[in-house]
């Protein structure tokens, strides 16, 4: 009996303590367990990610997270968007082709081991990636403008040739491709069911990360595609200015601006010493390390998540990584206020924004042709279209990166067609030059195709600060 009532008493005592230390913790008088980052023990796992905020200030590392531009989940994106009275008439999309390889090896070190081969259990992985390679392996037959034909349709090396596409690089435009087949196929009709050759318009330069890039796309955006209806043209130009090329004041421009670039590192006490340090490390003169463009190769050890190369003389640090990136960002924004760069991209742009509001009017006419568009290509040519457009707070353009014009029909006012462009998935219709004087002063969410006409067809032109009215004169001017 005296047992029975010792224990209910220690039963009793148990209970009030227990009473006592929640109440102690529900005031906060006593702490819990937390993880490190604060979040209480149960939490750690989350639904819901915190979500991803720029740093306060310039952030190298954060800057080149964006460059790598990792696949995760699924991003938001505003492509689509569009007041419900509004038909989807065309697509134009323009990507830079996805992670690769280095082009550069930094001298007396070891290549980065990155597999190029796509292998389903490895990271980043795709659903449709083992489908993808699938259908690769039976496009041998297909007809592309030479010399695509002689291109692999997919990246196929255990150790990674020079420039070679990734699997990182076919799962961001597999995602792409997705991502604009849910917008523009699902939701928007944009294509029928019985698509035809014709309604396509395809267009690479002759690398194989590119037309690798742009099949990967292609295949998220149409699975299982019908190899026979697929046509690649080829493009010899990474600015993709076909038959007008050749354009001399633009070379001029380019010429100063290199100048630019020449006296701004020269100015760059820290970048020198970092390139110095990095030479004496592999044991190379200072020239000839910051010939071999080691920013590149750092950039795919990063991306990668593989460590810097070391000899007998020390590592390759982050610290160098750091200080080059640095000096990337800076010269990007002494880019922007001299406008030197400018020049240049406003007649390199002008040949491929010609040709793109062409196949707008047409399909504002009623043409059914090449309504979607696919233009696979490099950072070189995306950079120069973004600067053109007045887009000068876009950040340089990342791998996979997209640029989309979208070109739309008021279903109230047939006769009046609107375009959107967007930049991996951020609407910036209203930060280009030729539409923000419009946005002032209309409340409609698009721009009217008239002013993007006008803006290739003159403004540009008028931009340059000369008299020329067309790209022939602009590009010959004398006195420049």
């Amino acid at each position: 009996m005296l047992f029975r009532n010792r224990f209910l008493l220690l039963l009793a005592l148990a209970a009030l303590l227990a009473f006592l230390s929640l109440s102690l913790q529900f005031f906060h008088l006593i702490p819990v367990s937390t993880a490190k980052n604060g979040a209480s023990s149960k939490s750690r796992k989350r639904i819901m990610p915190d979500p991803v905020t720029e740093p306060p200030g310039t952030d190298p590392v954060y800057e080149a997270l964006l460059y790598c531009n990792i696949p995760s989940v699924a991003e938001r994106s505003m492509e689509g968007h569009a007041p419900h009275h509004f038909k989807l008439v065309s697509v134009h999309v323009f990507i830079r082709h996805g992670d690769r390889y280095p082009l550069y090896v930094i001298p007396k070190t070891k290549r980065p081991e990155i597999d190029c081969t796509l292998v389903a259990n490895r990271k980043p992985y795709h659903p449709k990636l083992d489908a993808f390679v699938s259908h690769m392996l039976k496009g041998s037959g297909a007809s592309f403008e030479s010399p695509l034909h002689s291109l692999p349709l997919f990246p196929n090396h255990p150790l990674c040739e020079m420039g070679e596409l990734t699997q990182t690089g076919v799962v961001q435009h597999l995602q792409n491709g997705q991502l604009l087949r849910d917008i523009y196929l699902k939701k928007h009709k944009l294509l029928p069911n019985d698509w035809s050759t014709d309604q396509l318009y395809l267009e690479t330069t002759g690398k194989s990360r590119t037309l690798q890039s742009g099949l990967a796309l292609l295949y998220g955006f149409l699975p299982d595609f019908d190899w026979k209806k697929i046509y690649f043209r080829h493009q010899p130009s990474a600015l993709f200015c076909s038959g007008n090329c050749y354009c001399p004041v633009r070379n001029q421009y380019l010429e100063k601006e290199q100048r630019r670039q020449y006296l701004l590192r020269l100015k760059n006490s820290q970048l020198e010493r970092a390139y110095g340090e990095m030479a004496k490390i592999v044991d190379v003169p200072t020239k000839q390390l910051r010939a071999a463009n080691p920013i590149d190769s750092m950039l795919c050890h990063f991306c990668h998540n593989v460590s810097f190369p070391c000899t007998r003389n020390g590592c390759i640090d982050m610290e160098h990584f750091r200080v080059i990136k640095t000096h990337q960002i800076e010269d990007e924004r002494e880019r922007r206020e001299k406008k030197l760069y400018l020049g240049y991209a406003l007649l390199g742009a002008h040949p491929i924004l010609n040709q793109t509001i062409g196949r707008m009017q047409r399909a504002a006419e009623g043409r059914k042709e090449e309504t979607f568009a696919l233009y696979s290509a490099h950072d070189v040519t995306l950079s120069p279209v973004l600067s053109a457009l007045g887009l000068t707070e876009a950040r340089f353009p990342r791998f996979a990166a997209r640029l989309i014009f979208e070109l739309w029909q008021d279903g109230e006012k047939p006769r009046e067609h609107s375009v959107r462009i967007l930049y991996n998935g951020v609407d910036v219709t209203f930060h280009t030059s030729f539409c923000q004087d419009y946005h002032r002063r209309s409340p409609k969410p698009m721009c009217p195709l008239e002013n993007l006409v006008r803006f290739v067809r003159r403004d540009m032109f008028v931009a340059l600060g000369s008299s020329s009215t067309n790209y022939y004169d602009a590009c010959h001017r004398e006195g420049f």
